[in-house]
């Protein structure tokens, strides 16, 4: 396969010595020039065919992704009814609710630790290698998953305290899945189809969301059925039965069970050859790995990775000045786009059960029992990722490789603004009765376009971009900065949604669902802007976008030709 492209003869039949010397001779020896520079082994995985290794590892590093989304967005689910059994007063109308604090601390927890994971495993990944921090991550994971379901204490403020705990553990586990999974998969890719593999990984997400909707919908229809109960206002006592207890363990201790099952082929994967050999200057050893995963020969060419080496000029530091004089403005960009996407994202995938409350979707608390709506709130969720977070997610992976990942981010950022706008604008016609369903669809099209755009693309570019030594933890700084807007979204979103005239027990008033959307909408300009930053990939070896093939005197050509997006 690989022998076929190196070595080309020249046809003496097909034009003459001159027009072959103006038409094609830049051409082949741009590509004579690249071949020499690259390892024979990192052209053979930029040429490979899709074959069966690529699916191995997609879902293998998919399953980490769906376990993710499963565990930060169960917790969701829950939270109302986290407030009915430990924060009811029977002496009020209305059933009980998470305290400010409580609520926030429950959910932003975990995306506390998943900033910390994310800066310290991406770190990590490029100092011990992809494959060793991988294996502890998953475990981390599948521990404390278990343990969250576990928490302890006969107290309100012992079960959430210990909640809390395990959650931001949790959440450290996932932040060494973001950066370890995204570099692996580009690593492993071929320049062809890389950007649909790594965005195939990051799609697992959907499914890990529509996943948690699902098995709460089971979960809660199964003790619906074995325990049934009153509304709130017909029996405030007897509307949360004892056995709701067991609802929310369940549903959060599940979130192990994927993550578990995958933990024996992750530890079987080989360490990425582009780690192996220009992080750890092993040759052999790379050629080897890729010998057996490849199924082909490969020659380990060590006196052509020392002069590699020795010739690179990107054996600068994260913090040098070379760094901030090549990447320091593509960076800025993954960081930022990230960063104000998520503040949109998070918001609303957060709190749609409130937005659904405003807008009666979801009937008034004290209307239902606690089980009841755990149902509802579920089902409201299962159905927005059903329509608009999952088939998002699959667009970017069928049309990344064909449009780019500038044209689907800037669409991305485009739509969600409009849409966003669409929903605010009007805000007080989606309110009223028979208007409801043209919200939710409203409501659907932003997600639709946050994952058939930013939401994917902003993960896919950072494990593209950077060179190998500082890929994880460029993409860990990246993904750290997405988890800061995610805290701000939904931190921010708790208080700044709240009525200025009527707002929730123990809540200030805030600006409203409407002007928060208007704050979310500007959010998802700012992220238009910022997108020009950011380069495009499309069709280019990592090497190439990283400049590590290029010597000193191709430092500024290289890096100057990666700063400018093409859309075509």
């Amino acid at each position: 396969m690989t022998r076929h492209n190196t070595r080309a003869q020249p046809n003496p039949n097909r034009d003459s010595p001159q027009e072959s010397r103006g038409s094609s001779s830049s051409s082949s020896a741009m590509a004579r020039q690249e071949q020499n520079q690259h390892l024979q082994v990192l052209s053979a995985l930029d040429a490979a065919k899709t074959q069966w290794y690529h699916f191995t590892a997609i879902v293998v590093a998919g399953m980490g992704f769906f376990t993710d989304a499963y565990d930060l967005f169960c917790i969701s689910l829950v939270t109302k009814l986290l407030g009915r059994i430990y924060y009811t007063d029977l002496s009020k109308e209305n059933p009980g609710s998470l305290p400010p604090n409580v609520a926030a601390a429950v959910n932003g927890v975990a995306f506390c630790g998943t900033l910390a994971g994310q800066l310290f495993f991406g770190w990590l990944g490029d100092k011990l290698g992809r494959k060793s921090v991988y294996g502890m991550t998953l475990l981390m994971m599948v521990i404390c998953s278990i343990a969250s379901g576990l928490s302890f204490g006969h107290t309100p403020t012992s079960v959430m305290a210990t909640l809390c705990f395990f959650r931001f553990w949790l959440g450290f586990g996932i932040g060494g899945d973001y950066p370890l999974s995204a570099t692996i998969m580009s690593e492993y890719a071929n320049k062809k189809t890389r950007g649909a593999f790594i965005a195939a990984v990051f799609a697992m997400q959907g499914f890990g969301i529509l996943a948690g909707g699902i098995v709460t919908l089971i979960i809660s229809s199964a003790f619906r059925a074995g325990f049934p109960a009153p509304a709130y206002e017909s029996d405030r006592a007897g509307s949360t039965v004892h056995q709701a207890d067991f609802v929310w363990r369940i549903i959060l201790m599940l979130g192990a069970l994927p993550a578990l099952l995958t933990y024996y082929w992750r530890m079987k994967m080989p360490e990425t050859a582009r780690y192996t050999a220009l992080v750890a200057k092993n040759a052999k050893q790379a050629a080897s790995d890729m010998s057996k995963v490849l199924q082909m020969e490969i020659q380990d060419e060590p006196e052509k990775l020392e002069e590699m080496v020795s010739r690179s000029s990107s054996n600068f530091g994260l913090f040098s000045r070379q760094f901030a004089r090549r990447h320091g403005l593509h960076l800025v960009g993954t960081a930022t786009t990230w960063f104000l996407l998520d503040i949109a994202f998070y918001s609303q995938n957060l709190f749609q059960k409130d937005i659904f409350t405003s807008i009666n979707w979801i009937p008034k608390a004290k209307t239902m029992s606690a089980l009841e709506e755990v149902f509802r709130i579920a089902r409201a969720q299962t159905l927005i990722a059903l329509c608009g977070t999952v088939p998002g997610y699959w667009f970017t992976v069928f049309l990344i490789d064909i449009v780019g990942r500038f044209a689907i981010q800037l669409l991305g950022f485009f739509m969600m603004t409009v849409f966003m706008l669409g929903l605010a604008v009007p805000y007080h016609h989606w309110t009223t009765s028979g208007n409801h369903i043209g919200f939710v669809v409203m409501y659907g099209f932003t997600f639709f376009f946050a994952n058939f755009g930013p939401n994917s693309t902003t993960f896919i570019v950072p494990a593209e971009i950077f060179p190998a030594r500082l890929r994880s933890t460029c993409h860990g700084i990246s993904a750290a900065a997405g988890k800061a807007g995610a805290i701000v979204g939904s931190f921010g979103f708790l208080y700044a949604a709240q009525d200025p005239h009527k707002p929730d027990a123990g809540y200030k008033p805030g600006i409203g669902v409407r002007n928060s959307l208007f704050v979310l909408a500007g959010c998802n300009l700012l992220g238009f802007i910022c997108t020009f930053l950011v380069p495009e990939s499309k069709g280019k070896s990592l090497e190439e976008m990283s400049g590590e093939a290029e010597d000193d005197d191709g430092d500024i050509a290289g890096a100057g030709a990666a700063v400018r997006p093409q859309t075509a």
